[in-house]
């Protein structure tokens, strides 16, 4: 016997709510969505042209379709047409894949994906889920959306760019040296600038139509002959001239997209080429991609943004910045790796900001074993002599103090070593040990007194119960995210181009993320521990023993 089965009965519409579970994944995307205020959606109203779709159903269904690992506007397109949540969340409506993509490039929705991250965590604060303490910062790179051979290296255009200036300058020089043209006023004698090879190329312009005016008035061949060979070097000239004019705006623009970085993509601009952990060829391959940053608590990303520098110690300061402007107030503790344990940093986040930071610096680990310990040429094992401010080295000489200097990186931030130099090293038997300078020079070294009190009170935060503790729930905090982006999500490539681009897709797959996670927590399951849990229970055994009596009263009450 089957169930009645029938396509040729019309069957009525019922409301979708219906059709999905208690706790649907649908439900936290709207209340999610639902919890954001009115006024943030004021920006998509237009006065003109045809009603557009609501902003509130357009973002509840890209974000379903993300928690789906669905990041296609087509596919999410065809979610609409098959998914019992797309259609209870867009209410019939049936956007194409093209609205999709429109709305989530456009600019305005980057205000509105971080408004998600603010309200999400108040409901984080609210249910008690994060306790507001820390907050743990780590970084993964994620590939571009972009061909991994149209690679531009700033060296090798900054070598083409010097040799340009070089044939320049010797062709400009041969043009003064032949009196083919007058000279021309310029801001720097090293180079000739763009606007300088025009004029070049203007005079060079004015001595071939010379020429060209006496070929047409000489009526000797001959004569003509010698002016056409006179005609054809200026005209070479004018030539390279001009396709130095272009290659030097070429390269100039390549500069201004370079910025502070070594590459970029010529498909995606604004990616760099990173090592990644993975590649195409197995084999240390460098790949376009976006060094993405994250912030964390009770493993949710409370923020994040998306730097094309490869180098996660250059990002914090910026991201801490963007966590203060637009997401929420900085808690006490700020957790992250090695990766980001520097002077600069350090220096930032307890005089300017007043937090503490719990982060490790690079040979955290390696002062701590026993092989450095026991090293007694590192200057840390050396004995100190404060009133003579020297240290003594392994052979039993003394380093004294010998002059401030100062170091000043790229990116301006300023060092201040004392430097302490041995009385002398020439007849020294441990010199080949201990130090690799020239012969002739003694051993120096650079002591830097604010790094060294910096490191003393990270090991002393570091070593406290608390503060430890905290530092301690870094890995199982942080390092599940990534995990959950692009294992379960399957989130490990773009596929927009443009730096604000990217930033929108990442935040709707770190959000698709944190759905996910909270939906699966906050689910109720019932488990045979809760049944057997409530059979044991005293008021559940008497209720029972109630009922069985009742049975055996109304079966003996019967007549026989």
């Amino acid at each position: 016997m089957f169930k009645h089965y029938t396509m040729n009965q019309v069957v009525l519409p019922l409301d979708l709510e219906f059709k999905l579970q208690e706790n649907d994944i649908a439900f936290a995307i709207n209340n999610l969505v639902e919890s954001i205020p009115d006024e943030a959606f004021e920006d998509f109203l237009r006065q003109t042209g045809r009603p557009a779709y609501h902003p509130r159903m357009m973002l509840k269904i890209i974000l379903c379709g993300y928690t789906q690992s669905v990041f296609s506007g087509r596919k999410i397109e065809a979610l609409l047409h098959d998914s019992v949540r797309m259609m209870w969340l867009a209410q019939g409506y049936e956007p194409s894949y093209r609205t999709i993509n429109r709305f989530r490039s456009n600019p305005l929705i980057e205000d509105l994906l971080r408004e998600c991250f603010v309200q999400f965590r108040n409901q984080l604060v609210e249910n008690k889920v994060i306790e507001e303490e820390a907050i743990f910062i780590d970084g993964t790179k994620i590939e571009a959306n972009a061909n991994k051979f149209t690679f531009v290296w700033r060296k090798s255009i900054e070598r083409y760019n010097e040799k340009l200036i070089e044939k320049s300058n010797q062709l400009y020089d041969e043009l003064l040296e032949k009196e083919i043209i007058p000279a021309i006023e310029r801001e720097n004698e090293e180079e000739l600038s763009v606007q300088e090879m025009e004029k070049v190329v203007e005079k060079l312009d004015e001595r071939i139509e010379e020429y060209n005016e006496k070929i047409e008035t000489c009526e000797i061949g001959s004569e003509r002959k010698k002016i056409r060979s006179k005609r054809k070097f200026p005209k070479q000239v004018r030539k390279q001239f001009v396709d130095f004019i272009r290659r030097k705006q070429k390269y100039q623009k390549d500069m201004e997209i370079f910025g502070d970085r070594n590459s970029y993509s010529k498909t995606d601009p604004d990616a760099t080429f990173m090592r990644m952990k993975d590649d195409y060829m197995k084999n240390g391959q460098l790949k376009a991609g976006y060094n993405v940053q994250v912030a964390t608590e009770g493993q949710y990303t409370l923020a994040y943004d998306i730097f094309s520098n490869p180098t996660d110690t250059r990002t914090l300061i910026p991201f801490l910045n963007t966590i203060e402007e637009k997401f929420f107030e900085l808690p006490d503790y700020i957790v992250a790796d090695a990766g980001y344990g520097s002077e600069q940093n350090y220096e930032d986040i307890i005089e300017n900001r007043k937090r503490t930071p719990l982060i490790t610096y690079n040979q955290y680990r390696k002062e701590k074993k026993k092989k450095h310990k026991k090293n007694a040429f590192h200057v840390d094992n050396w004995k100190y002599n404060e009133e003579e401010d020297s240290y003594l080295c392994p052979n039993g000489r003394n380093l004294r103090f010998a002059y401030h200097s100062k170091r000043k990186d790229k990116y301006g931030f300023t060092r201040t070593f004392k430097v302490y130099e041995c009385e002398d090293c020439s007849d020294c038997p441990l010199r080949e040990l201990c130090t690799k300078a020239k012969p002739g020079n003694n051993r120096k070294v650079f002591f830097n007194e604010k790094w060294e009190s910096l490191k003393e009170y990270v090991r002393t935060k570091l070593s406290d119960e608390k503060t430890g503790a905290i530092y301690g729930k870094r890995k199982i905090d942080v390092e599940p995210v990534f995990g959950f982006l692009k294992a379960n999500l399957g989130f490990t490539r773009f596929s927009v181009r443009g730096k604000r681009k990217v930033t929108n897709e990442l935040a709707f797959a770190l959000m698709a993320v944190n759905l996910r996670k909270f939906t699966a927590n906050t689910r109720k399951t019932v488990t045979d521990d809760d049944v057997f849990s409530s059979i044991k229970d005293p008021s559940n055994i008497f209720i029972a023993w109630i009922l069985l009596i009742f049975f055996f009263w109304l079966v003996l009450s019967q007549p026989l």
